[in-house]
C-alpha cells in the first residue's frame, strides 16, 4: 500500500528473511541513484525537513528503523549490524547505486557498518551527522537520553533553546511514542551505549569518501569525539558547524547543505562526473 503525504510518499518494502521496512520517499527515482537517510533516536521525523530539502537535488529514501514510531520489530532484528544488513538489502530491492548514505547519531553508526559490508559497491560516500559508533576515549562520553530525561536531553541536543522540545507541552500519545522510541534505541544501541569498542579498528576498511559533520555545541556526542571519528576513516572530511548541537541539519540546514555540496564537488565527484 502506498500513501502520499505532503512530506513524501510512504510505503512498505519486504526484504529477505521476512523483514518489512517502512520507507518515505522524497523526489523521483529517475537515475537509479539517490540518498539513503538514517535517523537516530529522535525517529524519522527528525530527518523529514532535511530529506525534503535534499530531494531538490536527489531521490531520497528515509526508512523507519523497525520498532520506531510503532512499527513492528522482529526479535531477530536487535543490533546495528542487523539494520546495516537490512538497509543494504533495501538498496538491492530499490536497485540503487552510487548512493550517499547520510546518518544522524546512531544512524551514522548504521551508515558506517553498511559501508563495511557493502560487497555490491552500492554506496558512493557517507555523510555522518553528529554520529555515534566508536567508543569514546575518557574523559569523553556519549550522553544517554534514557538517563537524562527529555528536558535535559533537549538542552544538550539543541544549541537554540527555541528548538528544544517542551515535554510539558506534549500530549500523552506523543510522550508514549518518545518513550517507546527510546526503548527501541536501547535495544539497538546496546551496552556500552551507542558504540562498539571494536568499530574504530575496522573503519580503515571504509574506502569511500566520508564527511563527518559535527555541531560545535553538541552535548550528546562532543566535538572532540566527532573529530576522533573522522580521524578513524582513511578518506574523511571533518566539518564542525557553529551554533548547532546534535542535530546540525535541523539547526543550521543551509550550512549543512553547503558542506555536503562542497564535499560532493571536491571529494565524491571532483571531475564533475
Amino acid at each position: 500500500m502506498t500513501v502520499s503525504t505532503p512530506t513524501g510518499t510512504t510505503r512498505t518494502v519486504d526484504l529477505p528473511g521476512g523483514l518489512s521496512v517502512t520507507i518515505q520517499e522524497f523526489g523521483e527515482n529517475t537515475e537509479g541513484t539517490g540518498v539513503l537517510m538514517l535517523h537516530g533516536g529522535a525517529g524519522p521525523r527528525s530527518m523529514s525537513g532535511f530529506a525534503a530539502g535534499m530531494s531538490q537535488h536527489a531521490y531520497v529514501v528515509v526508512p523507519t528503523h523497525p520498532g520506531f514510531d510503532g512499527s513492528p520489530r522482529p526479535e531477530s532484528t536487535d543490533t546495528v549490524a542487523d539494520l546495516a544488513t537490512a538497509y543494504l538489502d533495501l538498496l538491492d530491492a530499490l536497485d540503487l547505486r552510487g548512493v550517499m548514505v547520510a546518518g544522524n547519531s546512531v544512524g551514522g553508526w548504521i551508515a558506517a557498518e553498511m559501508a563495511l559490508r557493502d560487497n555490491a559497491a552500492r554506496i558512493s560516500c557517507l555523510t555522518l551527522l553528529a554520529s555515534t559508533g566508536i567508543a569514546p576515549e575518557p574523559p569523553l562520553q556519549l550522553a544517554n537520553p534514557a538517563d537524562l530525561g527529555p528536558a535535559k536531553t533537549g538542552e544538550l541536543a539543541f544549541h537554540n533553546p527555541l528548538l528544544r522540545p517542551d515535554p510539558a507541552a506534549l500530549g500523552p500519545e506523543q510522550l508514549a511514542v518518545m518513550a517507546a522510541n527510546q526503548r527501541t534505541l536501547a535495544v539497538y544501541a546496546g551496552d556500552p551505549f551507542c558504540c562498539d569498542p571494536k568499530l574504530r579498528g575496522r573503519l580503515h576498511r571504509v574506502t569511500v569518501p566520508v564527511l563527518v559533520i559535527a555541531g560545535e555545541q553538541d552535548g550528546i556526542a562532543p566535538l572532540e569525539y566527532e573529530q576522533a571519528l573522522a580521524d578513524s576513516f582513511p578518506r574523511a572530511t571533518f566539518r564542525p558547524i557553529s551554533e548547532a548541537g546534535h542535530f546540525p541539519h535541523i539547526e543550521q540546514p543551509a550550512v549543512v547543505f553547503g558542506a555536503i555540496g562542497n564535499f560532493v564537488d571536491t571529494q565524491v565527484k571532483p571531475d564533475g562526473e
